[in-house]
């Protein structure tokens, strides 16, 4: 099962859950250094202080990049890492932190995927009112110009930013992710000047190189109704509008769906859009990024939820319109995080991303599949289950291509156990095993099966 010979093989981290030196060389706070300090907020009081030490050990991490063979890498930059204040002129020192990676990654032969913004918004933004302030979007714009001037001449494929659903719904409706806010129409605004942001930022930086290559990633489900009843039909309606929807049809047709719209009537999200917003927003992208790693069931039945607790909207499910919208169980295998696997899901999205949307070459940009596990005392993880995962999620992605979606490449979650957000510690989604006591990195079975994969181009035929 032959890909592509110009498909490109990745992996993908982040700033926040690899770095570390959170007090370095002129980083100022973010919105999640306050929130993990912040008792409870994380679990085991775990923070990115230190995390896997990326930022002095970087070069022992592209090394390791290139034994596994990796074409490309993509990582995010930490924005008061390169503007402590979220304003203002460049921090020299946080800037040249990139440019040492960037040159790394060159020197290896692996193409960087930069991502401007991973959720580590800068706190004096947050202090000044955050994402809910269209400001912030105009902060975001010159912090992505400060970077892409800095790195353009060399870097050539930038993604603006990652996942806003999480970063405006988990972290201003439900309290869960940073800044930790409860605010359903502060969050609807978050959400928008998120995009917003993005748009502006994509204008300032192609003006500048018009043949860099720019687009965003968004995290999207496959949406399935419990059964064929209205309740449960009008359920998935909901949450496929505000999960995927909400983002993509702003993105990419430059609206927001209208049922969305109705749906949301009363949350003061009309008042936030501005004339020229949706051009701005509706910027032509050269990639559209796909975050992938389960399906949602959904009923509008009332009853017992059986999976809230694993659903991201659990907590906060008036928010699509009605009180019984909940998750259940739809009877597939979980991961450690309790994730549902469902690999035909990513086919049934990358398919309708090609059949309904405008043409853009697509990139899966996040997959993978968390897990509790320990280095074995023979100096591995035997992490079967994550084959499997990548395994089954990667014939999906040989299937889109061969019905003729225009994917282009597939980054895999993550290079590196590392800081998983309010989870702390406890779990795991690494290539490669860190020791978090001494930072010494052990490659998994799953790392060393990646490398072949790349290496030979695609999978042998017949699932593992």
């Amino acid at each position: 099962m032959s890909f592509p010979e110009d498909f490109r093989w990745g992996a993908a981290t982040a700033a926040y859950q690899i770095e570390g030196a959170t007090a370095e060389d002129g980083r100022g706070p973010s919105v999640w250094d306050t929130f993990a300090r912040t008792p409870g907020k994380v679990l085991g009081g775990d923070t990115g202080d230190v995390a896997v030490d990326h930022y002095h050990r970087y070069r022992e991490d592209v090394a390791l990049m290139a034994d596994l063979g990796l074409r490309a890498y993509r990582f995010s930059v930490s924005w008061p890492r390169v503007q402590p204040d979220g304003a203002g002129t460049a921090n020299t020192a946080g800037l040249d932190f990139y440019r040492r990676l960037v040159d790394a990654l060159l020197e290896a032969g692996i193409e960087p995927w930069p991502t401007l913004y991973h959720w580590d918004l800068p706190q004096a933004l947050e202090d000044a009112g955050g994402w809910p302030e269209r400001e912030t979007a105009h902060r975001f714009a010159d912090y992505a110009t400060i970077v892409h001037d800095a790195l353009g001449d060399r870097v050539h494929h930038w993604t603006t930013i990652n996942e806003p659903w999480c970063a405006a719904f988990l972290g201003y409706a439900s309290g869960e992710h940073a800044p930790g806010r409860i605010d359903a129409a502060g969050s609807l605004r978050a959400a928008h000047h998120l995009m917003l942001g993005h748009g502006l930022a994509v204008e300032g930086m192609r003006a500048r190189h018009p043949g860099n290559h720019f687009g965003a990633a968004v995290n999207l489900y496959a949406i399935s109704p419990a059964s064929g009843v209205d309740a449960d039909l009008d359920a998935a309606r909901r949450i496929d509008g505000m999960q995927n929807r909400f983002f993509l049809d702003p993105l990419l047709r430059g609206a927001y769906p209208a049922d969305v719209l109705t749906d949301l009537e009363g949350f003061g999200l009309d008042e936030a859009i501005k004339d020229g917003d949706l051009a701005t927003i509706n910027q032509p992208v050269d990639h559209l990024g796909v975050n992938y790693y389960s399906r949602f069931t959904v009923t509008g039945v009332p009853g017992e939820a059986t999976q809230a607790a694993t659903s991201p909207f659990a907590s906060h499910s008036p928010w699509v319109g009605s009180d019984f919208v909940r998750f259940v169980d739809g009877g597939r295998p979980v991961t450690g995080m309790g994730w549902e696997i469902d690999e035909s899901g990513l086919l049934e999205l990358l398919s309708r991303l090609h059949g309904e949307y405008p043409a853009v070459d697509l990139y899966i940009t996040e997959n993978g599949a968390g897990y509790d596990e320990e280095l074995g005392g023979d100096d591995t993880v035997h992490d079967q289950d994550r084959i499997a995962y990548l395994d089954a999620h990667l014939r999906a992605c040989h299937a889109a291509i061969s019905e003729g979606v225009p994917l282009r490449g597939y980054f895999t979650w993550s290079l590196l156990d590392n800081f998983e957000w309010a989870w702390g510690y406890s779990k795991r989604f690494g290539l490669v095993h860190v020791d978090y006591a001494t930072q010494r990195r052990v490659p998994k079975e799953s790392a060393r099966w990646y490398a072949g994969v790349i290496r030979h181009g695609g999978l042998p035929e017949g699932h593992r």
